[in-house]
């Protein structure tokens, strides 16, 4: 009865034994699985919301271009105007054309949308009112809006940007609309799966499409209502997840049961949006990795308690037959070998894992070095931009300054001090108009309000004269100055009227390189028509300007200047200035001989400048 007891209690503690290594194996291999997930969905949803808001800020500058386009606000005010319109809409498919969004349009105060750069496509939104869309309230009210959702007439998802327009007592929006549909496909291709939330935590993205408009909870009557007024979802019928949250296994992550199956979920916040990013991976591997090892640890259990049973069993036939000897070396031997089988076994498994954890440190590196070539061309793009702004600006009086210079080395070596010194004294003068330059160049970015004095234009196109002097020298070109009367005034700033003569100079000096007559007239006097305005006339003798380029001459990214020559600012930026000053810039061809740059400003009356 006793050798029985004894029997069943070794049995007991031999399977206890057993169920521990198998418990211990599984939950070693679950947090070790786990973790190993936690980490990949860790980089992964940090290169998704990387991803996803680099795509929401991509245009964030597009409907800015808007507020410096004169058809805008001419559209505005006469919105009923077909012509105006067309030019708009034009306008609007050329700049998206280049940049590449979903749709690009303006609507009025009154939420109508005047223009789109789609307008000639079935599901334009041109002559639809939006007013009802939180992006276009948000933007008359605050200058600004954000919205993703199912486009009114379009009746595809998007991101849309809003900025306010505002000029001479006109009010109206500029729209973007954003597609993340690309962005989305691309999630399909990586492993496990990413979805986006809302702030009503509805999924507006996702590597499914049939979870897509599908809240994780049922909304309540406020939200419905709420969506009922703006219309995000289109006509999604907001059918709940299967969601449910079980438990936090690994840190920030959470299981999470979604539609039937177990999932690792990690979560980031996405600003300004107010949207979460959520990656989820199939727990599924895990668990089978998590059995096998439980049922290895079981089996090396096992065979460390057949061993020391046969090892017993052993001292025991020894003591009490010889005979059993050859039979229990014989069990002893084949037991043996399984362990060295299922310890080979083992380390095959331990050095793939290795293998996997090595290649895993090796695409984090790569990840690490994409990033950080995206900072550095973000970057470059960015000091690229400055330094070709800068150099267009201060290149001319840089050029008259080295001119100063060297003809005062040559005065000096004849003795002419008071030359040398009237030198130093224009030197001076064009140090004192850099450091103004400069200034003036940040507070255009900053859109000061110019203050304007009487400037004596003669002056002015002296200086101006004076900064590009070594370019007229270096092609050999005349230059013809005439103004009339003799000591003509107008309202403007100086050193923006002397920049925009310097702009509209240089450029007539590079549209005349390939000319064999080489003739610049800059000819200045009392507007022929309009009372109390003058004019200023730049002309050339090149080709003339484009039949193409002509209509659109001040618009942003125009140019005729070969790639790597000029950023097509130089006019738009002259033409907001004049605008600026009171006055106007235009652009005509003189009958095939060359073209003719046109300044209008208000004059300064003869008793005005007596006084």
């Amino acid at each position: 009865m006793k050798a029985v007891v004894r029997r069943a209690l070794g049995w007991l503690v031999a399977l206890a034994i057993i169920g521990a290594a198998a418990l211990a194996g599984h939950a070693v291999a679950m947090r070790s699985g786990l973790e190993r997930l936690r980490e990949a969905a860790q980089h992964r949803l940090d290169m998704v919301a990387a991803g996803l808001e680099a795509d929401l800020a991509r245009f964030d500058y597009l409907p800015s271009l808007l507020e410096v386009t004169p058809t805008v606000f001419a559209l505005l005010d006469r919105p009923d105007n077909a012509e105006l319109r067309d030019q708009t809409n034009r306008y609007l498919e050329r700049i998206n054309a280049t940049a590449g969004a979903s749709n690009l349009y303006m609507i009025d105060a009154a939420g109508v949308c005047l223009a789109a750069s789609d307008w000639n496509d079935p599901g334009t939104p041109v002559g639809t009112d939006l007013s009802f869309r939180p992006y276009v309230k948000d933007a008359l009210a605050r200058g600004r809006g954000r919205f993703y959702g199912v486009g009114f007439t379009s009746r595809r998802a998007g991101y849309y940007l809003s900025y306010a327009l505002f000029g001479q007592g006109r009010r109206g929006v500029a729209a973007v609309k954003v597609d993340l549909e690309t962005t989305e496909a691309a999630w399909r291709k990586l492993p496990g799966e990413v979805l986006v939330l809302d702030e009503r935590g509805v999924v507006i993205l996702s590597s499914r499409e049939e979870w897509k408009f599908r809240p994780l909870a049922p909304l309540g009557p406020e939200a419905l209502a709420d969506i009922a007024g703006t219309r995000p979802y289109g006509v999604a019928s907001l059918t709940p997840l299967d969601w449910r949250e079980t438990a936090h296994p690994a840190g920030a992550a959470a299981a999470i049961r979604l539609e039937g199956a177990q999932y690792l979920g990690m979560t980031r916040s996405l600003e300004p949006a107010g949207w979460r990013v959520v990656a989820l991976d199939d727990t599924a591997p895990v668990r089978a990795s998590a059995r096998n090892l439980a049922l290895m640890a079981a089996l090396g259990a096992m065979v460390l308690l057949l061993v020391a049973t046969v090892l017993t069993q052993r001292q025991r036939a020894l003591r009490a037959k010889l005979a059993s000897r050859a039979a229990l070396q014989a069990a002893h031997d084949s037991l043996e070998s399984k362990v060295v089988l299922r310890t080979a076994e083992l380390r095959s498994a331990v050095a793939m894992l290795g293998e996997e954890v090595e290649a895993r440190k090796g695409i984090e590196a790569d990840l690490r070095a994409t990033q950080g070539e995206l900072v550095h061309a973000g970057k470059m793009a960015a000091l690229g931009q400055m330094s070709a702004g800068m150099v267009h600006e201060l290149n001319q009086p840089l050029g008259a300054l080295r001119t100063l210079s060297d003809n005062a080395c040559v005065l000096l070596e004849h003795d002419r001090f008071d030359d040398v010194k009237g030198n130093l004294q224009r030197i001076g003068h064009l140090v004192d108009r850099l450091g103004r330059l400069t200034y003036q160049l940040k507070a255009f970015a900053y859109k000061n309000t110019l203050a304007r004095v009487r400037v004596d234009l003669q002056q002015s196109i002296a200086n101006a004269q004076l900064l590009v002097s070594e370019r007229l020298r270096e092609k050999g070109v005349e230059l013809v100055v005439h103004v009339e009367p003799e000591g003509l005034c107008a309202w403007a700033e100086e050193a923006r009227l002397e920049q925009v003569l310097v702009n509209l100079m240089g450029n007539a000096v590079d549209a005349m390189a390939a000319s064999s007559l080489r003739r610049l007239r800059i000819e200045a006097g009392a507007h022929p028509v309009a009372e109390h305005r003058c004019q200023i006339q730049v002309c050339d003798t090149g080709p003339g300007i484009r039949a193409d380029i002509l209509p659109r001459l001040f618009d942003p990214f125009v140019t005729s200047k070969p790639a790597g020559a000029g950023l097509g600012l130089g006019l738009m930026i002259s033409a907001h200035i004049v605008r600026e000053l009171g006055g106007s810039l235009r652009a005509a061809n003189i009958g095939g001989s060359g073209a003719c740059f046109t300044i209008e400003l208000p004059m300064v009356a003869a008793q005005e400048t007596v006084s």
